[in-house]
Order: C-alpha cells, then structure tokens, then sequence
C-alpha cells in the first residue's frame, strides 16, 4: 500500500519530504507539495493504513515546533501510487482506494487532471493526445480507461496505452526514492570525560568506520581530517590531518589520528568527539610495466607520520630551495602530489637537455654534509696545505694550485649573517705527487676564522 500527501497550502520554509520520513524511510517526491510513501510494514507503529493517514493528518495540523506543517492536508492511501497520487490531489481530507477499485474513485476526474509526467510522456505530445480524446468525446478516466486498447495502440500509439493505464489507475512501477543528502560528519558525545588515550582510541574507530561507509557508499574519498574535542577546561582540542593523496581506509586513518594525538595530546579530558572530512574524488593511476613500483602511498603517510613524531613536522618533507644567496639554504616542507597537472602537455613543453661543449668540460661538485673542518697552512695568504678528517672521508695534502678567495657576505640586518671567503684548491695525492691532484672548495668563515672543506669536483 502507499499512501500519497498532498499540501495544498505548504510554506515555503517547511519541508513535506522531511515531514514524510517521520512515517516511512521510503518517499517519493511527486512535487514540491506532493509525496509518496510505503507504508507496507508500518502497521506495527500506526495500525491499520487508515489509522495511519488519519495520524498523519494529525500531525500535519501541530505546529513546525513540534514536526508539523502547521495546515491541513490531503492524505490518499491505494495499492496503487499514481492512483494515490491522482486521489490526493483531487480530493480533500482523507481518501481510501480499495485495490481493484481504482475508477470508483478517480473516474470522475476530468482527462485534463491526468499527471502525464508519472509515466514519461512529453507535454506536446500529451496536449495532442487530450486534444484527440476531447475531439472523441473523451472527458473523464472513466471514458478514457472504458475504450478498446487495441483502437488506442492503433491510434494514440504506446504513450496512449500508458496514459490510459495511468487513468484506470492500472500502472506498475517502483517508488522514486528520494536520496537524503550525503553526511561526512559524525559526532558523539560521551557520557564520561576520557583522559587517557586508548579508551578514546575506540571512539575515533566508530566514528571513522562510520565516516569511510559513507564515502564507500558514494565511491569517494577525503585528504583532509577536521577533529574536533570539547575539553572539560570549556577549550576546544581540534585537530586537522592533512593527506597527501585522497584515501579511504578507516585503518589508516586512525593510525594517523592516534600519532597525531601522541604527538600532540589534549590539555583536559574529552567530553565529545566530532570528525568530518572534505569528500573528493578517488585518485586512479595505472603504473607504467617499465616503471619500478613504489612504496604503497598508505605506508609512505604512517612511516612519515611516525617520523614526525620522532623529529617534529618541520623536519619531515621535501627540500625546497629558498630565494636566498645564503650557502646550502634550503628549509622542508610536506609532500604533496600535484593532481592537476597535466603530463601530456608537460611533455610536450618539456624543455630539451642542454648539450656540453667539448672545448668547455663541465665539472661535477660533490657537496660534503655536513662540510668537514679542516685544519689550514697559510703561506703568504695563500693556503699551502690542508688536513681535514671526517668519519667517511678525509683530505689531507699539499695545496699545488689555488684560485681564490671569492669573498660572499649576505642578511646583514639578520643575527645569522654570514660572511666567508671560498678557494677552489688542487691537493697532491699519493707521497711522491704522482697521481693527479683533486680539486676542493674550501672556505674561511670570517667571524670564527675557521675553515671547512665544502665538497669535491669530479
């Protein structure tokens, strides 16, 4: 059985199918001032389906204070929803269809009344069709519903077998369920405040399993984690997790949240929980068969987050060079995969690789870090032999060729200044000076004279 709501004086602010799921989990939106629900099943909680429709109309009388519409409405109850539908609509109050009844009913209604759009006939075709029966003589459901199907296949074609059907209240279909909107926050609030970590540990699972089947449900994802904690202190403990690539699996994020919780713990004792994330489209990536595989990215995201943990967030990331003549300047920050770029026209833009004259070699520099200090001679200014050791490396000998010095200063306004003086030196190798000499960047800083060896060209 269904049973159609008609409100014919609904206000604007007020929400009929909202109103409806007080009776059914199933509604159809039939209009902004028409829905239909099943009612099979409800008879436990309501009764009988009369009991149920004269409640419903009753309830549509009180006040939006306490759920209702504040007005009368149309409540139809049939076998049949379009029927329903036609019934409410028409008729005032409270109307039962008994199946197999439907003309009794509805077959005084003119043919203009006739909801066309139930069974997906067009406008212009359906005003042709009510032009046609008017020229016939057909002005009721009851005359419409009473002629031949074979004459209205013939002559009105399958738009006219439906629309016959739909007035003989004869039509079969399934609801058009009306889908609530999609929720990415769950909240809950506990009913002792938890000071410790593992109990609460067991409310961010409920929580995220909760918020995952939600985003499995509409095949989406999140990267990005907003935890909110109400303290006991009257303070709010909130939370954000940043995900370097859209992911839904529960186990992973609560991993992350417990590190994060490690990391940095709440200054008081939990009163509630709320997690909500900013649902985004899945990543889908196809590996190439020559390309090596990769750590899985869920792995890569928990080592980094126990790293940080370890070490804090500012020294975990990617380096990044910064605007600056500073010597080996550079600071960290995150990883993020650029989504939006697009490799096709990268790779057509992609600048080609400059190519080296041979009459100007170019020399590789190895870069020392950290820099080894270095013990210097100085003859005449000049550096005359160097010893330096390090627990990996070493370089010791006499200077034979020197270039230099090249003096760099910089961020004088800063406490950090700097200011040194760089060589480039050619040391002799082996006792005898046989092989040939390397070649070093050394340096003096100014303000505490000592020196460093840099790194080696290859």
């Amino acid at each position: 059985m269904f049973a159609c709501i008609h409100a014919p004086n609904l206000p604007a602010e007020l929400s009929l199918a909202e109103f409806a799921y007080g009776f059914s989990p199933i509604v159809e939106e039939a209009g902004g001032k028409t829905v239909v629900i099943d009612v099979d099943g409800c008879e436990l909680l309501f009764g009988s389906a009369y009991e149920l429709a004269t409640d419903v109309a009753r309830r549509a009388k009180e006040s939006r204070v306490k759920g209702g519409l504040e007005g009368a409405v149309n409540v139809a109850i049939a076998a049949n929803p379009d029927a329903a539908i036609h019934a409410a609509m028409r008729l005032k109050g409270i109307t039962f269809v008994s199946p197999g009844e439907e003309l009794i009913c509805l077959g005084e209604f003119p043919i203009e009344a006739l909801e066309f759009s139930l069974v997906n006939v067009e406008k212009k075709l359906a005003d042709e069709i009510f032009e046609t029966l008017r020229l016939w003589g057909i002005l009721t459901f009851q005359d419409f519903a009473s002629l031949p199907v074979t004459g209205v296949s013939e002559r009105l074609g399958q738009e006219g077998i439906r629309l016959q059907q739909l007035a003989a209240g004869k039509t079969e279909r399934h609801l058009k369920v009306k889908q609530p909107a999609p929720v990415f926050a769950y909240s809950i609030e506990l009913d002792h405040a938890l000071r410790e970590l593992e109990p609460l540990s067991f409310i961010f699972a409920r929580l995220l399993n909760q918020l995952c089947a939600t985003l499995n449900a509409y095949a989406l994802a999140t990267n990005e984690l907003t935890v909110q904690m109400p303290l006991e202190d009257q303070t709010s403990h909130d939370r954000t997790l940043s995900l370097p690539y859209p992911m839904r699996d529960h186990k992973v994020f609560l991993k992350l949240l417990v590190l994060e919780m490690e990391k940095q713990p709440p200054q008081s004792a939990v009163k509630a929980v709320s997690i909500s994330c900013d649902p985004v489209k899945p990543r889908v990536i196809q590996n190439g068969l020559f390309v090596p595989l990769a750590p899985a990215p869920d792995k890569l995201e928990l080592t980094l987050a126990r790293l940080a943990k370890l070490v804090g967030d500012e020294n975990i990331g990617s380096p990044v060079l910064l605007d600056t003549h500073r010597p080996d300047a550079f600071s960290v920050k995150r990883f993020v995969l650029d989504t939006k770029s697009d490799f096709r026209k990268r790779g057509k833009t992609a600048a080609k690789p400059r190519t080296i004259d041979n009459q100007h070699p170019c020399l590789g520099f190895r870069t020392f870090r950290p820099p080894l200090r270095a013990v210097v001679q100085v003859d005449r200014g000049l550096p005359a032999r160097i010893s330096a050791w390090g627990k990996q490396r070493s370089v010791y000998g006499k200077v034979v060729d020197v270039a230099g010095p090249w003096r760099t200063t910089g961020d004088w306004w800063r406490d950090d200044r700097w200011a040194r003086d760089e060589w480039d030196v050619a040391v002799e190798l082996g006792k005898h000076g046989l092989e040939q000499p390397a070649l070093y960047r050394i340096y003096r800083e100014l303000k505490t004279d000592i020196w460093f060896v840099e790194g080696a060209y290859d």
